[in-house]
């Protein structure tokens, strides 16, 4: 991408709270091209000393559980108490283009048109766990550009969406009132990781479906040990009444105090860390093989061995660790 060939310069606005220039940098982390991956390294190392200052919430649920309603009443609620709020959007891919094919954007056009809101739709383009491949970067360039209170939208509930978790301080999950068994929702290991479970569509004739709903995850969360500071919160709200969202606003600002006490939130940005260094390690040490002709037919050929049994996977690992240091 030629036009964004200075990245200090393009850092500097993006710091001086420049929407475009935020939009062309999260372009350039999630490009493929090497180049432009090089250029945008250069871009997150000059914004990082500027990021970490925010609260950084992820919000999950299934398909049709209303998350664009609700972020845009959550996010329009925030605002109005002089905050500055990041939503990083993230959809599902589409097969033929690789885009975005529900565009949150379109569907949060209040929020989207609010000067002190900023609305990334992102496709997951093939990663795992619910969240696009650049999040985690997209959340320190949304940090510099100003934005205190950084919402993660999850395309919806599963196995591996925990890495969402690994990467936000308050995790909400969002629950309807009539979907049958509530505490079906109990079996799932993401419930495990709520912060914070929300009933939305709580109006009507759903009312009292989503008060009982309330009780039965409360009584079933606290079965659920958690060794955090934080015991998790359930509520419910009407993102079509805009009713409940003074009472979770409270519980984020609660969530915040006791996280900052004790370096609670400190520790846990650290460990998250440590987890995405780690990662990065894996990704970068298969494309270093992959770039190395020799070495990759070497590692091929240990893979067989797996495969086949001739080799144990233990022995295999060992002998490719050995690969590396040779080359």
């Amino acid at each position: 991408m030629k036009e964004f060939k200075d990245p200090k310069a393009l850092s500097e606005q993006i710091i001086q709270g420049d929407r475009r220039s935020l939009s062309k940098a999260i372009t350039l982390i999630e490009s493929k091209n090497t180049e432009d991956r090089e250029l945008s390294a250069k871009v997150l190392e000059y914004c990082l000393p500027h990021s970490g200052k925010s609260l950084r919430l992820g919000i999950s649920g299934i398909p049709g559980v209303g998350k664009s309603s609700f972020i845009e009443v959550l996010g329009l609620s925030l605002i109005e108490k002089g905050h500055k709020v990041g939503v990083l959007a993230v959809d599902p891919s589409s097969p033929i283009s690789g885009g975005s094919i529900l565009g949150d954007k379109t569907r949060m056009e209040e929020l989207s048109q609010n000067e002190n809101a900023y609305i990334r739709p992102s496709p997951t383009t093939g990663a795992i766990g619910g969240v696009a491949a650049k999040t985690r970067e997209s959340i320190f360039l949304c940090e510099a550009a100003g934005y205190d209170v950084i919402i993660v939208e999850t395309v919806g509930v599963g196995q591996s969406e925990y890495q969402v978790s690994s990467m936000v301080d308050l995790f909400l999950m969002l629950m309807v009132p009539n979907a049958g068994d509530e505490l079906q929702g109990i079996k799932k290991g993401i419930m495990e990781l709520a912060d914070l479970v929300i009933i939305n569509k709580a109006d009507g004739d759903t009312k009292t479906l989503a008060e009982n709903a309330k009780i039965q995850y409360q009584n079933a969360l606290e079965i659920i040990k958690r060794d955090r500071f934080w015991s998790p919160k359930v509520t419910t709200c009407s993102s079509k009444e805009k009713r409940g969202f003074e009472e979770i606003i409270g519980f984020i600002e609660s969530f915040r105090m006791l996280a900052l006490k004790d370096n609670h939130l400190q520790e846990n940005r650290k460990a998250q860390t440590q987890n995405w260094l780690e990662q990065l390690l894996q990704e970068h040490l298969k494309t270093y093989i992959k770039q190395k002709s020799h070495l990759n037919e070497k590692v091929k050929g240990i893979e067989e061995s797996v495969f086949e049994n001739k080799l144990s996977a233990y022995e295999g690992a060992k002998q490719i660790l050995k690969s590396l240091f040779d080359s």
